[in-house]
């Protein structure tokens, strides 16, 4: 078999290296919480933006204006409707600091610290992918049971967060010029 037409098996590793080749996103998102004592999801939609590797924003427009920036290892909240504005250090965090970290690391394609918090498998192809993400500690366990993200090549489509309790949150993205 020639070169040119071996080809490297799609696994995580694979995934990963294509995922941190993006190196600047923006795109919008609607997000849909599903709670066990809501009849209907509440919805919220707005824009992300992502700055490889520690920048990463999300504002919300609807239904009301709220930002979440995370940069190193600080995330700035802010409700401007409340004219509020806060500013957390992660490792004062942990269980914030690994549910941002599914997030983060999947962009950035960082492997390594995705292993550090979570089991993480495969399902798909390069095409349709599914990344599962099971948290490896008992505190964060307690609130997620599983986080799965779904995209093709090095895009990423929907992240659906599915908690302890049975409630859950499934955020669709469309990327800027799709």
């Amino acid at each position: 078999m020639s070169a040119a037409t071996q080809t490297t098996p799609w696994d995580v590793k694979q995934l990963m290296l294509a995922l941190g080749q993006v190196k600047a996103a923006k795109a919008t998102f609607v997000e849909r919480k599903y709670m066990n004592i809501l009849n209907h999801p509440l919805e919220s939609s707005g824009t992300l933006v992502f700055v490889a590797p520690h920048r990463l924003e999300k504002h919300i427009l609807l239904p009301k204006l709220e930002s979440m920036i995370l940069d190193r290892d600080k995330v700035t909240l802010e409700n401007k409707s409340k004219n509020q504005r806060r500013t957390l250090v992660l490792q004062d965090y942990p269980v914030i600091q690994v549910f941002i970290e599914s997030i983060r690391s999947t962009l950035a394609g960082d492997l390594e610290t995705l292993n550090r918090f979570y089991q993480v498998n495969l399902e798909g192809t390069s095409d349709k992918w599914r990344l599962l993400l099971k948290p490896s500690k008992q505190d964060m366990q307690d609130i997620v049971s599983e986080i799965r993200i779904s995209g093709s090549k090095n895009r990423i489509g929907t992240i659906e967060i599915i908690e302890a309790q049975g409630d859950r949150s499934v955020m669709t993205i469309t990327e800027e010029g799709q």
